[in-house]
């Protein structure tokens, strides 16, 4: 009797994986839910963001206009300017050029201005287009109060200067005989009105003294006086019947004439001014001041990604969660992201928050707050709360490597409030790259102004959190999956 051929078996497929592949939004709802059904861990989000809003609220009130001039208050743009110096002009219809020859320049140091300017107007924060020579940084060409700008060359005074104006365009040219010119360089100025000045002008930084001190900082100005002689000096088209004017300090020449004036002998222009044209790079950051409250609220944000891990580990709950998903970099992966979702939204409440409510009491102080259509307010806003994200990423990967609570918050804390701290008490090339080499760097995308302590630029600084985010979490991976539970 021929046996019977066994019936054909279906091999066994595993439906874990496919599970596994189309699961992950299961995990997150799962890590969700442990999260929201939690009140404490709810509270602790709700916290970051009243603590984050009450510090901008008391920082705003103690807050005072220091240039409204009861005017109103300050735009904030302007304030991070300086627009002095003595400035001696002639009005430009049209297009045109002047010319002077800097036969002198005495006193300021090396950052000493004397050349010619083309403005729209003798108004403060004006557009404008600078030619000036200076004793150590040759000839420059300077425009929208943002820097040095564009360098031509070695040359000291004597010098021969020109600026020309064709439309919205200024171009520098400068000569050491009057005859050869080099162009120095060319800028374009939105705003220009067609009828403009054109002149010569003279601008000093101030002497700047820093103290940095464990918590603090003071700085102290001291104001420089520089003096240059300019002769050959023509306009052209030649302004008929106009008279040669003065923008000098507040007040004007009467106020101080030892340091801010113009005196002229026949041909030859001497010029005396104080102040700089350019950038504050000792403004403050409004801004960032307003958004200071995070240094608190994250806080317990750190809190809560700590907690949100060593709770499981503490009752013995993640060996349920590894069993339920033995793909335990899934697990984190979840973990991970429902965490930096939560501080995510809790810090784009606290940022706006913080933001939008602090504007009423600091207009009521005579300032102007910081407006969320400029786009580095914006950035600044958005960015703390992504800042928020990431740290809650950082601290729960820390917490899966350490397993207990206290070490875990207490390491995040120190990484990320310490280099701050401690930055303020050395010199400021050390400072600089101790901020910059830290997880500290990713405040730096809470800056709008570009001041003299920056160590790293918004986005860049940013970066450095995320670099070492993503270093904890890749080390975490590798802890859950080579040791137990």
């Amino acid at each position: 009797m021929t046996p019977a051929k066994p019936a054909a078996v279906e091999p066994y497929r595993s439906t874990v994986q496919a599970e596994a592949r189309d699961g992950f939004g299961r995990l997150l709802l799962a890590e969700w839910t442990k999260l929201r059904t939690v009140p404490r861990w709810l509270l602790t989000l709700l916290a970051a963001v009243m603590v984050t809003v009450a510090v901008a609220l008391l920082t705003a009130a103690s807050s005072q206009s220091s240039g409204g001039g009861g005017g109103g208050p300050v735009d904030p743009a302007r304030r991070q300017i300086i627009d002095l110096g003595h400035y001696t002009y002639l009005p430009l219809s049209g297009d045109g050029s002047v010319v002077a020859r800097v036969t002198s320049q005495d006193g300021g140091g090396g950052w000493a201005k004397a050349g010619l300017m083309i403005r729209g107007s003798a108004e403060r924060a004006a557009p404008y287009a600078a030619l000036m020579v200076t004793p150590e940084h040759g000839v420059r060409l300077q425009t929208g109060y943002k820097g040095d700008g564009a360098g031509g060359g070695a040359g000291t005074a004597p010098r021969w200067l020109k600026l020309t104006r064709a439309g919205t365009t200024v171009t520098g040219y400068e000569s050491a005989d009057g005859r050869a010119w080099r162009r120095v360089g060319a800028v374009r100025l939105e705003g220009l009105p067609p009828s403009a000045l054109a002149g010569m002008f003279v601008a000093v930084p101030d002497e700047i003294k820093v103290r940095r001190m464990f918590g603090g900082e003071t700085v102290d100005g001291h104001p420089r006086v520089t003096r240059a002689t300019f002769d050959h000096v023509s306009a052209s088209p030649a302004p008929q019947g106009a008279q040669w004017r003065d923008r000098g300090l507040p007040g004007g020449p009467a106020a101080d004439p030892a340091m801010d004036g113009r005196t002229r002998s026949g041909g030859t222009f001497t010029l005396t001014g104080t102040g700089d044209v350019g950038p504050d790079r000792f403004a403050d950051d409004d801004t960032k001041r307003t958004l200071t409250g995070v240094l608190v609220g994250q806080a317990a944000i750190i809190a809560l990604a700590v907690l949100f891990v060593t709770s499981e580990y503490r009752r013995g709950m993640v060996r349920t969660t590894f069993a339920a998903t033995p793909r335990r970099g899934r697990a984190l992966a979840a973990k991970a992201v429902v965490a930096a979702l939560a501080a995510l939204a809790a810090g784009l409440a606290a940022a706006f928050g913080a933001v939008l409510l602090s504007a009423p009491v600091q207009r009521s102080n005579g300032l102007a707050p910081p407006s969320l259509s400029d786009g580095a307010v914006l950035r600044a806003v958005l960015g703390t709360a992504a800042l928020l994200a990431v740290v809650a990423v950082f601290a729960l990967a820390v917490a899966v490597i350490v397993r207990r609570s206290a070490p875990a918050i207490t390491i995040v804390l120190m990484v990320l409030l310490l280099p701050q701290i401690v930055a303020t008490g050395l010199p400021l090339s050390a400072a600089r790259w101790l901020e910059r080499l830290t997880p500290a760097a990713g405040f730096a995308v809470q800056q709008t102004v570009t001041r003299f302590d920056r160590a790293i630029d918004p986005w860049a600084g940013f970066g450095v959190l995320c670099t070492y985010a993503a270093a904890a979490m890749a080390a975490a991976l590798w802890q859950v999956r080579k040791r137990d539970a």
